[in-house]
């Protein structure tokens, strides 16, 4: 999921939420609410899951192009107002029910990740939630000087899911503890960084890209000659870590975001820092940083620490079912209702979370949000990766 709003679709927008087309023997699939941000319905991620399907069984095709359309974003996540109000009306089974939503959306993630032609996702503008969930399947991640990429989901009380239990542990712990739990906005640089994309571009270079997929020769090494489309020059495009704020507070995140350490004591350890003088732009990130850890579903954040540390060891399948568990507790006892409620609803933007503080929260509860509500056999995605 994501927990930035998206926008209804408006009556101007042309054409069916999901397109699809070949060019030189390669599909391309778009996402197309551009005034939603490109948003995932449920609809859509059965429509893609369709084609995906279409593009794997059809031999003149060698390979598969994500993008979104419009100038703003590839995908701005999950519908929440959709779920949230799914979830008021009770409706959690049923073929329209929140969990099948989920249920499909995974399944198309885990689609994703095993797909065996070539992928590309372009990342270019907002890519949160949902979207980070279709793009990190991805065997080419092309980042823009435009993106913007979070999972900000601790914000209304939910857990980093659609597989960033799996896709986050490409980076240092460290760097994923700090990325899962605060939602930091991070730029294509900051992706490049932290594992998140392959290749960082100018965005203006995407604009004229089927024009040169359509020249490109298709008969040899495809994955290299996708490459050489969207790549500006084979080495990244001159991307580097001077250019990636991200990077430039590793050391900040080291110090703070160590595995041992639980939510409270990183918040302590931030305060102790803020106590003694501070460069002004460290003392900015300590804030920052603070207002998100004091601020967030205390549960939530938590549970998601340990969810983080627990996929670590997971294989990908494993992953999808434990974020599955934790999303159906979340929705069902635990903070989502209100955090979408504060954040996106009534916008009073004082959520009050059930319990209100870090230090009211009980491990017996991190626990039972990590404990499947279902057993082993009966698990809705006990069939993954099998």
């Amino acid at each position: 999921m994501n927990a930035t709003p998206a926008s209804a679709q408006t009556a101007s927008e042309a054409g069916p939420d999901v397109l699809y087309r070949v060019v030189n023997r390669v599909a391309i699939i778009t996402l197309n609410r551009p005034a939603a941000l490109n948003a995932l319905s449920h609809a859509m991620v059965r429509e893609i899951a369709m084609l995906l399907e279409r593009v794997r069984h059809d031999d003149s095709v060698v390979a598969l192009v994500l993008e979104g359309a419009g100038p703003k974003g590839f995908c701005a996540g999950g519908d929440v107002r959709a779920i949230d109000s799914l979830a008021r009306a009770g409706e959690r089974l049923g073929d329209n029910g929140w969990q099948q939503f989920f249920v499909d959306e995974y399944r198309l993630d885990y689609a994703l990740h095993t797909f065996d032609k070539p992928l590309v996702a372009l990342l270019d503008g907002v890519t949160m939630g949902g979207g980070m969930g279709l793009g990190q399947a991805a065997s080419l991640r092309v980042a823009t000087t435009r993106t913007k990429i979070a999972m900000p989901e601790t914000r209304i009380g939910m857990l980093p899911d659609v597989g960033a239990t799996h896709f986050l542990a490409k980076m240092p712990v460290e760097t994923e503890l700090y990325v899962g739990l605060t939602g930091v906005l991070l730029t294509g640089t900051d992706a490049l960084h932290c594992h998140l994309a392959d290749i960082c571009v100018p965005g203006e270079w995407l604009d004229g890209y089927e024009a040169r997929l359509a020249r490109a020769s298709m008969d040899g090494d495809v994955f290299a000659a996708l490459r050489g489309v969207f790549d500006v020059s084979g080495d990244a495009s001159g991307a580097s870590d001077a250019s990636s704020a991200l990077a430039a507070r590793a050391p900040l995140i080291e110090r703070h975001f160590v595995r041992r350490a639980r939510v409270e004591q990183i918040v302590a350890s931030l305060q102790a820092d803020l106590e003694h003088d501070q460069p002004e732009d460290v003392r900015a990130w300590l804030v920052a940083t603070l207002e998100a850890l004091t601020h967030y579903s205390p549960t939530m954040l938590e549970v998601t620490r340990e969810a983080l540390l627990r996929g670590r060891q997971m294989t990908l399948a494993e992953n999808f079912r434990m974020e599955l568990g934790i999303v159906a507790r979340a929705i069902e006892e635990g903070d989502f209702c209100e955090g979408v409620r504060a954040h996106l609803v009534d916008k009073d933007r004082k959520p009050r979370w059930a319990p209100a503080t870090l230090a009211e929260l009980r491990e017996e509860r991190v626990q039972h949000f990590l404990c499947s509500p279902w057993r082993e056999e009966k698990h809705p995605l006990a069939g993954l990766g099998a």
